[in-house]
């Protein structure tokens, strides 16, 4: 995780010490953020409001950001501020703690990544990471179980470089015949390149 990820696996542990506030994460979101989050207009394609039962919407966080921020040399601090925290947010939610729907994050997360830089960077990310996927994994194992969240280009990259099997062999494979430029629509996220030397790949290439 460390190696991929670039994310550190020492300092503080991240764990779950917070308590949803009686008036709920709104007021936070709206004192940091700027957002005076909605709680009856459901999201496009979703049915729910955009703050919803203590999850907030990423998409619905980073549609406004982009309409109220535009990033330049005369931005003022505090709007690159906000910024920065909806892109942690959205990285958090939706790329290293997903949940299945890959559209919700946890109001657990707010008073974390709403709150002082320094904290945020003395955290232990990489190994909340990698037991994040631990936990999947656990929870996809159950009968009846059908998806499972967490940062799984993380397991699938471990699987395509110890289950040679299952790595595509030729990375050709993912290009477009007439551009090598361009990829073929949802290329996999990383696949094996190089020559091989007794069944095993030499190189590993990741791709995003």
């Amino acid at each position: 995780v460390a190696i991929l990820t670039g994310l550190p696996i020492t300092g503080d542990a991240i764990i779950d010490s917070s308590r949803k506030p009686e008036d709920g994460w709104g007021p936070l979101i709206q004192e940091r953020l700027g957002f005076n989050m909605p709680t009856t207009t459901p999201v496009e394609g979703v049915g729910h409001p955009p703050l919803n039962a203590g999850q907030v919407s990423i998409p619905w966080l980073v549609d406004h950001i982009q309409l109220e921020v535009n990033i330049g040399l005369d931005t003022p601090e505090d709007q690159v501020e906000r910024y920065a925290r909806v892109y942690l947010i959205a990285l958090v939610g939706g790329f290293l703690f997903p949940d299945k729907s890959n559209k919700w994050i946890q109001g657990m997360w707010f008073p974390m990544l709403l709150g002082d830089w320094d904290e945020i960077g003395r955290k232990s990310w990489g190994s909340a990471v990698l037991a994040g996927i631990y936990r999947e994994l656990c929870t996809c194992s159950r009968l009846g179980a059908k998806q499972a969240g967490g940062a799984m280009f993380i397991l699938q990259l471990w699987a395509w470089e110890h289950l040679p099997f299952l790595a595509p062999q030729d990375p050709r494979e993912f290009w477009l015949p007439d551009d090598e430029l361009r990829f073929v629509a949802n290329p996999p996220y990383g696949f094996k390149t190089g020559t091989r030397d007794g069944g095993h790949a030499v190189a590993l290439s990741s791709h995003y």
